[in-house]
């Protein structure tokens, strides 16, 4: 939602312009079957992709050992990462929302170059066509839908994975931002879930020890959630009352005449890109500030409000120059957590930053990213992998995130207990929203370049948690 010159319009304001070339678009697949159909065709190219491969390897290594080749993961190439994240752009909604979070969190049981290939789906989404769009702004508003606004852009000024968003001017001059849900998403996410998890039994992305079931029902709900813009509406309320106290946060207001379970209205809301932080010419004091902002939401999120965004694209995010302020636009994806597990995270924050590896072994039990019966290898791995990637948290002073190869030594670690050695298990499906906010926050504060005291900032937000349990 940055701005952005208007297009031109017709004598009555409203915009009918085409997306441009870069953003052509593409329609929907609305019914269950051809959402099926497009999963089971992306299912048919990894089978042969992973042939292909399979049998390129065998070649390559008789050819250089005389050995027999590992075919093993020979379904988890960069080719079929590519040909997995072109299946899932395209139907986008659950389906896609699904590859991101792969994209984000897949590090400890993947192949980097699996997982680099599927991040092109993290990236802006095609619109749906004119005519689909009209639809569903007719479906939503009824007949005449037109005669509300004083203007309608056409070119949407962003579109993701379940819906795209339009500047609006209506009849009574409110500048808005209009959020409209791509057809079919709603009822089709248990679906996709359901369909990208076959896809994924059929690369072996989970161990064997994974909760299949438990993981799809956790991702179905909450993607539901962020699929019902009404209760986005409630959440982005609830959100503004919330961080009312925090002068480097604005949220827009929701405008409920013009809410639907499939279209969001509020506030236009001026401002740049957060990417825009990163430009050459910005003072590090500047990036720091908004690092600071952001990260000290996330961990009152966690340990004070007990609900927090988990969504962490940069496309949720804007900042004002002129202000330095930082405007949050999405609260879709909204996770609230009971006082147990927000306690037993707390525990095993206070033993990462006192360097207490008996007590993270210990809550990491508590969590259930290892178990009480589990070998001391894995539970001892658990812990390395755990220690490792609150770094941050660890370290004293401002961390510079830029400046940091964390990313890379967590991935490598991760893959190598997790993928070759099978020492890690997999996250329980509660933590599954939690992780990606922390990684994508890290990724974040590393992409504006910001140095941010985090063991500061989420210190005083311990103490209102009891040491143990």
């Amino acid at each position: 939602m940055a701005n952005r010159r208007d297009p031109p319009g017709d004598s009555r304001g409203r915009r009918l312009t085409a997306p441009p070339a870069s953003e052509a678009a593409s329609r929907v697949p609305q019914t269950r079957i051809g959402r099926l159909a497009s999963v089971a065709l992306a299912a048919g190219e990894l089978a042969l992709g992973g042939l292909a491969e399979g049998v390129r390897r065998f070649v390559a290594d008789k050819a250089a050992t005389g050995g027999g080749g590992d075919t093993t993961s020979a379904f988890l190439s960069a080719d079929n990462a590519r040909r997995l994240a072109a299946r899932l752009a395209r139907l986008r909604g659950g389906a896609m929302k699904l590859g991101q979070m792969i994209s984000l969190q897949g590090a400890d049981l993947l192949p980097p170059e699996f997982t680099q290939a599927l991040a092109i789906l993290r990236s802006q989404a095609a619109p749906m066509p004119l005519a689909q769009l009209r639809r569903v702004l007719g479906r939503e508003y009824g007949k005449g839908w037109e005669r509300r606004f004083e203007r309608f852009d056409e070119t949407p000024i962003a579109a993701a994975s379940i819906g795209q968003v339009h500047r609006a001017r209506t009849v009574d001059r409110r500048d808005l931002a209009l959020k409209i849900q791509y057809p079919g998403v709603a009822r089709s996410i248990k679906g996709d879930v359901d369909n990208v998890a076959a896809v994924l039994r059929l690369l072996k992305v989970f161990p064997g020890d994974a909760d299949i079931p438990a993981i799809a029902a956790e991702a179905t709900r909450q993607l539901a959630q962020e699929a019902d813009y009404l209760a986005e509406a409630a959440s982005l309320e609830r959100y503004a009352k919330l961080v009312a106290d925090e002068p480097g946060l604005l949220v827009p207001r929701t405008h409920r005449d013009l809410t639907t379970a499939r279209i969001l209205a509020m506030d236009f809301m001026e401002g740049e890109p957060l990417e825009t932080l990163a430009a050459p010419g910005v003072p590090q004091a500047r990036r720091d500030a908004v690092g600071t902002v952001l990260e000290r939401l996330m961990f009152r999120e966690l340990f004070e409000f007990r609900t927090m965004q988990t969504d962490p694209n940069f496309a949720n995010y804007l900042w004002q120059p002129d202000t330095g302020k930082v405007v949050l636009l999405d609260f879709g994806a909204t996770m609230h957590f009971d006082e147990a597990f927000v306690a037993a995270y707390a525990r095993i924050t206070r033993a990462v930053i006192a360097g207490d590896r008996a007590a993270v072994a210990r809550h990491a039990v508590e969590i259930g990213y290892a178990a009480a019966g589990d070998p001391p290898r894995l539970i001892e791995a658990t812990t390395d992998l755990i220690m490792l990637v609150c770094e941050p948290l660890r370290h004293r002073g401002r961390y510079d995130f830029a400046a940091s190869d964390l990313p890379s030594r967590s991935r490598a670690v991760g893959f190598d207990l997790g993928f070759r050695q099978g020492l890690l298990r997999v996250p329980p499906p509660q933590t599954m929203f939690l992780h990606r906010k922390l990684v994508g926050s890290f990724l974040t504060l590393a992409h504006i370049g910001a140095r941010v005291d985090a063991r500061a900032l989420v210190r005083p937000l311990l103490e209102r948690w009891p040491s143990s349990g």
